[in-house]
């Protein structure tokens, strides 16, 4: 798939744009499904905020992911996907224009893009965009570090590893989520990371890797940061 990895959705006109290059048309001309399921696996995500993403709220951050105007828009369960069979869920999945996949936790969204079925889709899928949020961007990358996991059943902190970086997001967004937590959290990673801000997104088609932004960002290496003076670990950033 054509991937659009982002911190807080399609939030100013140089993502809108790049978002219309992948599809080949408009927004307007665009059916989408839109993917809650991360929600399900964060303590801070509830029944109310999965009814914002799906309804597109207006006075929520869903206006940029599931309030841009689509054609159409559905709704993809992948809790839901191993009880209904393939033949049912799958012609859905090809005949959308786009996948948007809400934020949440990363690796509760890994098990399921497994046990559904739609990760094994999704290489046969080469024309579709997916546009990631936070979790929904994260879970495409090889590892999210211990910080960003909030699911008790996760193993550990690997994802899908679709591509070869990690994604620190929400940077100044909360007062956790500083560039200075992010240096530490990418020393434990010990692979490259993009630090993104609400107002970037990483475009990836094929092997090519583009950072649209209007934002902040930076690349920090692979090799390890040096430990801060005091010792201390940074309080767990936000997702």
């Amino acid at each position: 798939m054509k991937l659009l990895l982002t911190s807080g959705g399609v939030t100013n006109p140089s993502i809108h744009a790049e978002l219309e290059k992948m599809l080949g048309k408009p927004v307007a001309e665009s059916h989408a499904l839109v993917v809650p399921t991360a929600q399900w696996g964060h303590p801070m995500c509830q029944p109310s905020s999965v009814q914002g993403l799906v309804a597109a709220a207006p006075d929520s951050r869903f206006g940029h992911l599931t309030g841009l105007g689509w054609a159409s828009l559905g709704v993809l369960e992948l809790t839901a996907l191993p009880t209904i069979g393939a033949d049912r869920w799958v012609p859905w999945v090809r005949d959308a224009d786009a996948l948007l996949v809400d934020g949440g936790d990363a690796t509760y969204l890994c098990h399921w893009m497994r046990e559904s079925g739609l990760a094994d889709l999704l290489p046969s899928l080469p024309d579709a965009v997916w546009v990631g949020v936070s979790a929904g961007s994260m879970v495409m990358t090889p590892r999210i570090g211990d910080y960003f996991v909030e699911w008790p059943g996760a193993p550990d902190d690997r994802t899908l590893g679709i591509v070869d970086f990690s994604i620190f997001p929400h940077l100044d967004a909360f007062p956790t989520n500083t560039m200075e937590a992010a240096k530490r959290w990418a020393a434990d990673l010990g692979a490259p990371a993009y630090v993104i801000d609400e107002q970037t997104a990483i475009k990836v088609v094929d092997e090519s890797v583009e950072v649209v932004s209007e934002g902040r960002w930076a690349m920090l290496g692979s090799a390890p940061e040096p430990a801060s003076p005091d010792g201390q670990i940074p309080s767990r950033p936000a997702t």
